[in-house]
């Protein structure tokens, strides 16, 4: 996962830091890994330390925050998602007080804080709730640290960015503004870890630091690899091997149910819906929205033909241009239906679709209701009972990916997309195709005439 770049940092030595008091080592007693004495030289302003688990995250992530307490105003803080997370053996607390507690260093259990001989304070601090931000504001701070990253929420880890600063004067000028994180594959936080640090780190300067069980001096990796192999195979690969791209299994869909066929194959006379889930927000930097998604499926004597996946990040006129030219390419036979949002702004979207992107097809606005596990049941049935085909094309592994690991996957709007289209699709108790019951526009073209028709997807001819 790490590029070049990150695993040459990993292997370089650290560069001179500023010049510290005579005993300043006293407050790192342990030697430091390669691959630590890496992660605690970094000159950048955020990082990410782990991937295997005993890879040494707290002792890397305690050493960083230490690095410059000597400097007199010097404030950091480490962070768990929960209070009880900083008391366990061997976790963050505990292990400062078999580094600091022999050390001219004063401990205040009340506020969870060291202060130094220099003034110089490192504290402990918790993100559980919402808004637990209040807690931080005002507050100052020259080092940020989380350990397991992959806990937190992505709205507590931005808040603090605007917590990092100083003030400007001599003691304190030289030391540099750091937000580190330690973190291991998993959690709830796995997907937007993933997105901020290996899909837009090396754009956004983030850099990585990977670390296995060898790069730790302090743990016997033969016992805990013993360890670990009681483990499920996906969450032994995440916190052995630090697999990131690991996906866990899924509880609806298993991957041999979906039938693969070529394109040719898919019989004449389907019936045809693109069902099209649009993204709720607009692409921004540092943020992962979810996926435009427009899902071509088929129906034909009670099986079902997922024929075309279009899926993409855009903003609102990209994706306009996106649904438009889907359409003309797939002809005015296909239905299309789309996911209406909740209030004026969904019927908005819709109302606008309708009478300017979309005239001429026969297009619905639907609003759905239940869970999104109830609604791919009918297609999770379907597909046990070999009734799913799936042409095989260059989104084929992505689609199957999602399905699979659905419901605990990173991104489910392909799941959406295909349920949507089958609920439109699949015969009612009269052997009448189900339809919208709460059509919003479709039918005749709203001013001028209708477009030629024509056959069925482009691709089918």
């Amino acid at each position: 996962m790490a590029s070049a770049l990150r695993e040459a940092l990993a292997r370089e030595r650290p560069p001179e830091r500023l010049p510290t008091e005579p005993n300043a080592s006293a407050y790192i007693p342990w030697a430091l890994s390669p691959k630590q004495e890496a992660f605690d030289a970094l000159d950048c302003r955020e990082a990410l330390y782990g991937g295997a688990a005993g890879g040494g995250k707290s002792v890397a992530l305690l050493a960083t925050g230490l690095r410059y307490v000597h400097i007199p105003g010097y404030s950091a803080i480490l962070f768990r998602r929960h209070y009880p997370d900083l008391f366990q053996e061997g976790a963050l607390i505990p292990l400062s007080h078999e580094w600091l507690g022999h050390t001219k260093a004063s401990w205040n259990g009340e506020h969870r804080r060291w202060t130094f001989p220099s003034g110089a304070r490192l504290a402990f601090g918790t993100m559980k709730h919402r808004n637990d931000t209040d807690k931080y504001q005002g507050a100052a701070f020259h080092f940020v640290g989380f350990d397991e990253l992959t806990q937190h929420d992505e709205l507590h880890y931005r808040y603090l960015f605007s917590r990092v600063r100083r003030r400007n004067t001599s003691a304190i000028a030289g030391v540099p503004l750091r937000t580190r994180a330690t973190a291991n594959p998993g959690g709830r936080g796995h997907a937007w870890v993933k997105q901020r640090f290996f899909e837009e780190g090396d754009k956004a300067g983030r850099v990585f630091i990977p670390a296995r069980l060898e790069d730790n001096p302090h743990i016997d990796a033969d016992e805990y690899r013993e360890s670990l192999s009681e483990l499920d195979p996906i969450t032994r690969k995440r916190l052995e091997d630090g697999d990131w791209d690991v996906e866990p299994a899924g509880e609806f869909f298993e991957r041999e149910w979906f039938r693969l066929i070529e394109r040719s194959e898919v019989p004449d006379g389907c019936a045809w819906v693109r069902y099209w889930d649009l993204a709720a927000t607009a692409v921004e930097p540092g943020k992962k929205p979810d996926y435009t998604v427009g899902a071509l499926v088929g129906m034909k004597d009670g099986s079902y033909y997922i024929a075309d996946i279009r899926r993409d990040r855009l903003d609102p006129a990209d994706v306009e241009g996106l649904v438009a030219q889907t359409a003309s390419e797939d002809g005015t036979r296909v239905k299309i239906r789309m996911e209406q949002e909740p209030g004026a702004s969904g019927k908005t979207v819709i109302a606008h679709y309708a009478t300017r992107v979309l005239v001429g097809y026969d297009f619905e606005g639907v609003r759905v209701s239940g869970d999104k596990q109830l609604r791919a049941g009918p297609v999770a049935s379907a597909a046990k009972n070999g009734n799913v085909y799936m042409v095989r094309a260059t989104w084929t592994t992505d689609c199957l990916d999602e399905h699979t690991a659905f419901p605990h996957g990173s991104n489910d709007d392909q799941v959406d997309g295909v349920s949507g289209a089958v609920a439109h699709l699949r015969p009612t108790g009269s052997g009448r195709v189900l339809t919208s019951t709460n059509r919003t526009f479709g039918g005749a073209p709203q001013g001028g005439s209708r477009p030629p028709r024509k056959r069925g997807p482009r691709w089918t001819r």
